[in-house]
């Protein structure tokens, strides 16, 4: 008699967005491997909060690196309650923990970051906001490079998921005169009427995996490794894992300043092309800013690998590490004085009328 066929648990964040793109990839699995054979898999969901979902009011480039949104599920995947993680590539640290590794990375949608103003405004671009106009993100690696090409406009942190950005922004006593979001979330929310304009090399480049969906399971997990590679998009995957091998070289988590853009040119019908990817690091104050490009051809993702860790060279050699090395020092400072607010208040608090 034939066993029944295995459930696999898909989690992720509990967040309207990080729902959506489950599903996103819960459809997929499921259009690939259709119930209406009774020896493929069946699939269920799973979402959960998160420390970064938990902890709105720091700022990210304090609390922490991407472990914030990843590490209770992977918990969750370790203890197999679970059996695949989906995540915004983008907030996936670079390096796993062992045992885990990335299964499945699906066709990118557009990596670029888009400019929403305040309902009732008509400014279409940066350029167009007023002087002094504050814009709203979480990302130092937009603030940086927007600080070098926009010095007249302020730059102010906005958290929680996409739906309270959008209150904090349409509040009529909100500060905010527009955001910059990554495009690849507003589409994906339905909300892509909102897009005033994309904002786009060379005057922001992206993020880092910016864009695409990832799937995280157990190494030793030899059925849910032969489904996921049923997911994967070759060229996103090379591009990607490219873009991933610079930001690891340069030690950079998800609040460094570290942007890029990356191409893939195919060639013919076999896996293969050239690829070609600039990457920058900007200070904090837009100050300095190092950019370079690389092209090579490759022939494997461990060759895409090899370009993204060669650019992070040339640009640690050109610039980046003095840049890199203030802003950690930087970080440290900001994190102690948080720290020292920290405990005065509990000590405050512990003293209250006792005097």
């Amino acid at each position: 008699m034939s066993s029944e066929p295995r459930i696999f648990t898909l989690a992720s964040r509990a967040s309207q967005l990080a729902q959506i793109q489950t599903n996103i990839v819960l459809d997929t699995l499921q259009t690939t491997f259709p119930s209406s054979n009774a020896a493929n898999p069946k699939f269920a969901t799973l979402f959960m909060s998160t420390a970064g979902d938990k902890n709105q009011s720091q700022a990210l480039f304090l609390i922490g690196g991407k472990s914030l949104w990843t590490g209770e599920l992977e918990v969750a995947l370790k203890e197999r309650v679970v059996d695949m993680l989906v995540h915004s590539f983008k907030d996936v640290p670079t390096v796993l923990p062992e045992g885990f590794v990335i299964g499945a990375i699906l066709k990118r949608e557009d990596p670029v970051d888009s400019l929403v103003v305040k309902k009732g405004e008509t400014w279409k671009t940066l350029e167009d906001l007023p002087d002094g106009s504050v814009v709203g993100t979480s990302s130092v690696r937009r603030v940086a490079q927007l600080r070098r090409n926009f010095p007249k406009l302020n730059f102010l942190d906005v958290r929680g998921n996409l739906n309270t950005r959008f209150a904090k922004l349409d509040a009529p006593d909100g500060p905010y005169a527009a955001l910059i979001l990554a495009k690849a979330g507003i589409v994906r929310l339905g909300m892509g009427d909102r897009i005033s304009s994309d904002i786009t090399p060379p005057s922001l480049y992206h993020a880092v995996s910016q864009g695409a969906l990832a799937v995280e399971i157990r190494a030793d997990d030899a059925e849910a490794v032969r489904l996921c590679e049923a997911l994967t998009h070759w060229e996103t995957e090379w591009t990607c894992l490219a873009e991933r091998a610079c930001l690891r070289v340069l030690e950079g988590g998800c609040s460094v300043p570290v942007g890029v853009a990356t191409s893939l040119k195919a060639e013919g019908a076999s896996k293969s092309g050239i690829l070609t990817i600039t990457g920058c690091v900007t200070a904090l104050d837009g100050s300095i800013h190092v950019e370079e490009t690389l092209e090579g051809q490759v022939e494997s993702k461990e060759d895409a690998e090899g370009v993204g860790s060669k650019l992070a060279r040339i640009l640690l050699e050109n610039g980046a590490k003095a840049i890199l090395d203030e802003i950690n020092v930087d970080r440290d400072r900001r994190v102690g004085e948080v720290k020292t607010a920290d405990e005065a208040a509990k000590i405050a608090t512990a003293t209250q009328g006792q005097a």
